[in-house]
């Protein structure tokens, strides 16, 4: 876990990829010059006062990370000044830049913090004047913790959709076009307001494919919901008539304000706001980082390297866990062959259907019990020796619980197989937590400071 968090720790990726040419104050990302609008560069020299606001898991390590790149006399030249919105357990104390804790931990979802938070980075943003820079710095996390909801629609009434759509088995792509038309800050709206000539988007990514408009739900990234996914929320037979009337008048609204001619025509997140702000993404890390820093932790421990990917499949935690169930079968028997260990990692976020009476638990704790399930109560055999399942959270949080996720080895296999039922109980009513904690099969490492989705881990040992 620690070779993950820290190949993806923000304020280490910050301070590594990015610098200031010293000769003109140049800002560089992977030593090129960074470019805004028609191949303009960003010369500090030429900058007047610089906005930092954002919000998400690892936003206060960027935050920390720019602090530290501007160093004193730039920070006190250029009145850097700002707002980050951050989860309970993140916050830190900074000299510029306020760094908030706007909802407790295991409670992903906004706020009255968070929109107290938000109004005041709008206001920040819409104080600047041309000369003037600002930083948007949106991290895993930001769809909860950046939030003004559309006239009409209260805090309350979003939170309870929210919560109503997750529980009716609604992906996380699906559910974040949802925020984006119910929210003033998403899809684009954050930055609409920033009223300073450049504009600069440092990204840590949660999101499989990276996509600029999903991470965060894109609060500087403006896109189109497709009317296609509105339907496809609006038949869902689990939606409730309130939530339809919610969803379909934001819809309207969403659509008559979006204008194609104003959008990016690739990912690249670079583009010009109505108010002439010039806009650039940096994309400073992902979960295909952490898989690979996952596979040379386990590489230098003497593993081969099964597998090391992202799973770009939209798969239940059950159908998951049976997935990587099937991997350690055969991966027991290619260690027993080539008397080698075997490790497999991949990247992933699964989706779990809540039922309506559900017990506590989170998606990675449900895909290790499943694994545990297949083998154990489906196939009625013993779990293999010298093997390990693992699921978990890279930002320390899987659902409202106190863990990351979960975990599967001989030790906690012996005593979940003394009671099938109670696994196939908990499964069925979501309430994975109770039973893994009780076996010692819970990740527990409290908020780590970044997030970049989900980590599975597979280990066999020849015997």
């Amino acid at each position: 876990m620690s070779a993950i968090t820290s190949a993806v720790n923000p304020y280490r990726l910050l301070t590594e990829r990015l610098a200031l040419e010293s000769s003109r104050d140049v800002l560089t990302f992977d030593n090129n010059p960074v470019s805004v609008g028609v191949h303009q560069t960003i010369k500090l020299e030429e900058t007047g006062k610089i906005c930092v606001v954002g919000g998400g898991k690892a936003a206060a390590g960027f935050a920390a990370g720019l602090e530290h790149l501007l160093g004193v006399a730039r920070l006190h030249k250029h009145k850097v000044h700002g707002l980050v919105s951050v989860p309970e357990g993140c916050g830190i104390q900074l000299d510029h830049i306020e760094v908030r804790e706007t909802r407790t931990h295991q409670h992903n979802l906004p706020t009255d913090a968070v929109v107290r938070a938000t109004h005041e980075m709008l206001e920040q943003l819409s104080r600047l004047k041309q000369e003037d820079l600002a930083f948007v710095l949106i991290t895993g996390g930001a769809s909860a913790l950046l939030e003004s909801p559309r006239e009409h629609i209260s805090l309350q009434s979003l939170v309870h959709l929210t919560e109503n759509l997750s529980q009716a088995g609604v992906d996380i792509q699906t559910l974040n076009a949802i925020r984006c038309m119910t929210s003033k800050v998403k899809a684009g709206g954050l930055a609409k307001s920033c009223t300073a000539g450049k504009l600069v988007v440092l990204v840590l990514s949660d999101v499989l494919d990276d996509s600029l408009a999903v991470i965060g739900s894109g609060p500087c990234m403006p896109h189109i919901t497709e009317p296609s996914i509105i339907e496809k929320v609006l038949l869902n037979s689990n939606i409730s008539e309130c939530d339809r009337a919610i969803i379909s008048g934001a819809a309207n609204e969403y659509l008559k304000e979006h204008d194609a001619l104003l959008h990016p025509r690739t990912n690249s997140g670079d583009w010009i706001t109505p108010k002439g702000c010039e806009v650039t993404h940096l994309t400073l890390g992902t979960n295909a980082l952490a898989v690979e820093a996952a596979a040379v932790a386990s590489a230098a421990l003497g593993y081969e390297i099964y597998s090391a990917t992202k799973n770009m499949q939209s798969q239940t935690a059950n159908m998951s866990g049976s997935r990587l169930a099937s991997f350690l079968g055969v991966m027991a028997s290619l260690a027993e062959t080539k008397k080698y260990p075997q490790s497999l990692f991949e990247g992933g976020e699964a989706t779990v259907h809540v039922p309506v009476e559900h017990g506590l638990g989170g998606r990675n704790q449900h895909t290790v019990l499943a694994a545990a399930n297949e083998i154990l109560v489906r196939q009625k055999r013993e779990w293999p020796a010298g093997t390990l399942i693992a699921s978990f959270g890279t930002d320390g949080e899987d659902g409202p619980t106190s863990a990351a996720g979960g975990f599967i080895d001989s030790d906690v296999a012996k005593s979940l197989g003394c009671q099938p039922k109670s696994i196939t109980e908990a499964l069925s009513k979501c309430n994975s937590h109770e039973l893994l904690k009780s076996a010692g099969g819970l990740v527990e490492t409290g908020p780590t400071g970044t997030n970049v989705a989900d980590i599975r881990i597979v280990l066999t040992h020849p015997q």
